[in-house]
């Protein structure tokens, strides 16, 4: 499981000219699901979204996580991060979770979310969606559960 984490100012998504979700201050994640991933995976990879340091402290270090700050989260999945881009100039799709799954999975991760942080926000599974946000820093960072950890 994947999640691609921006520290943003402000972020949102819009579906069919609808504002569907907004946070302010806080975390990004776009988040993409692989076969294999499960479970276990989405939550590990919530732990860390959750506890990464990547707010400042009171001496400008990336020190303090989205818990410490009560920053928004929005939780938006992108099929495309389980993309494989290592040869040609077309992406591969082969190691992404089949649709049904991978919207099973980031429902999980949505009830989740929710049940351990507030604000959660999210944006639509399957959705032609547009998403708008203001880096703060720019800070980004990629985040990988392994589905089948060694």
């Amino acid at each position: 499981m994947i999640a691609l984490l921006q520290r943003v100012a402000q972020a949102s998504v819009v579906v069919n000219e609808k504002l569907i979700a907004h946070i302010g201050p806080g975390t990004l994640a776009l988040i993409g699901v692989e076969q294999g991933d499960g479970p276990a995976q989405a939550h590990r990879l919530l732990q860390r979204v959750l506890n990464w340091r990547m707010f400042e402290d009171e001496h400008g270090r990336m020190n303090l996580s989205l818990a410490q700050v009560s920053g928004g989260l929005l939780l938006v999945p992108q099929f495309t991060l389980a993309a494989d881009t290592r040869s040609g100039n077309r992406p591969s799709f082969s190691s992404a979770a089949a649709a049904g799954d991978g919207n099973r999975l980031f429902d999980w991760l949505v009830t989740e979310a929710r049940n351990s942080h507030n604000p959660v926000a999210t944006g639509t599974f399957g959705a032609d969606m547009k998403v708008s946000l203001v880096n703060d820093g720019p800070v980004t960072f990629w985040l990988q559960v392994d589905p089948n950890p060694a």
